[in-house]
């Protein structure tokens, strides 16, 4: 079995370069990579380069176009088997193409996605963030958990697709705003089996403040709505609980003004929230200060995704403008 790594990069060129470290690590070593650099002006090249003699790598340089549109320009040219897409921040373990190797072997997909976790060396910040993305508290685990609600849909930090079902399928027709999701959904449609490896782990850095977090998951709420303007029936309730989280602590603000009374019990089931988000996470990364951010980056990842949510809902499915 052959692997293309295939990523988009875009005005990061210390990412690549710490991403390709660790595929030089690699236990498993039938793949390529190759890294489209989708208009950059800080472009990779000559790091790219500096791994020539570690790894079957090929950079490439197109105009920018968006993630999506340079995962496709590096499916066309790609020679592998599978084709395996990362972000650019994200650490990959040594065993990860070994991992997915067998566990393709014993159970055949079309296409796959795994679980993020946080990296020993991240920050204390990017922990909180990847706490927030993670838990059962704020996604509801279905990020790469086992007991995902409903199909499980490949994000593309870490996805998997294989060969025969690009040559039938195609590739993204959306560049962002939900592209991955849209393009999972396709494959299934098309009669492809997909699925989670839940040990196919990466560590994603994602964003390394609080307001690029923010910026982020406003993102990611507006996009869930671009997903349900191409396929309605994937809007599902859980969908909709970071908006009704924001709504409900607005609720709880405007209360303490209104009708105090009321409000004690509001505020005492907000605190109650929180501290069971701060708890869990000083369980889960053993640090005080991490489950204390912890509570902030679960507040912005259910407020942020849930404003751009309300945002899109808004304009493009009550008013149905574009």
């Amino acid at each position: 079995m052959f692997f293309s790594i295939i990523i988009p990069l875009y005005n990061r060129p210390q990412e690549i370069d710490e991403l390709l470290n660790t595929l030089v690590n690699q236990t498993y070593l039938q793949f390529e990579v190759l890294v489209i650099e989708d208009g950059s002006t800080n472009d990779a090249k000559s790091i790219v380069d500096s791994y020539a003699d570690q790894l079957d790598i090929k950079y490439f340089f197109k105009e920018n176009a968006g993630q999506g549109f340079a995962r496709n320009f590096g499916f066309e040219r790609a020679r592998g088997d599978y084709f395996v897409i990362f972000d650019s921040d994200c650490l990959i373990p040594a065993d990860y193409l070994e991992t997915v190797k067998n566990y393709l072997y014993e159970h055949h997909l079309d296409a796959y996605g795994g679980p993020d976790a946080a990296h020993e060396s991240f920050t204390a910040i990017q922990k909180a963030i990847s706490y927030a993305m993670t838990s059962p508290f704020t996604t509801g685990g279905i990020r790469g958990n086992k007991k995902h609600v409903g199909q499980f849909h490949p994000r593309s930090f870490n996805m998997g697709v294989s060969r025969q079902a690009w040559e039938k399928v195609g590739g993204f027709i959306l560049t962002r705003l939900g592209e991955d999701i849209e393009y999972s959904i396709r494959i299934q449609e098309n009669g492809f089996k997909i699925g989670l490896i839940p040990e196919a782990k990466v560590y994603h850095k994602r964003r390394t403040s609080f307001a690029q977090f923010y910026k982020q998951l406003h993102f990611f709420g507006r996009a869930r709505i671009n997903i349900y303007k191409h396929f309605p029936k994937e809007l599902k309730l859980i969908h909709f609980f970071p908006a009704f989280a924001t709504l409900g602590m607005i609720g709880t603000l405007a209360m303490n003004i209104i009708y105090p009374p009321l409000a004690y019990i509001l505020d005492f089931l907000v605190i109650m929230y929180f501290m069971l988000i701060f708890f869990h996470s000083w369980s889960v990364n053993k640090s005080l200060k991490v489950a204390f951010l912890s509570i902030i980056s679960s507040f912005i990842q259910l407020t942020a995704y849930g404003l751009g949510f309300m945002q899109d809902f808004v304009k493009r499915v009550i008013f149905a403008t574009n």
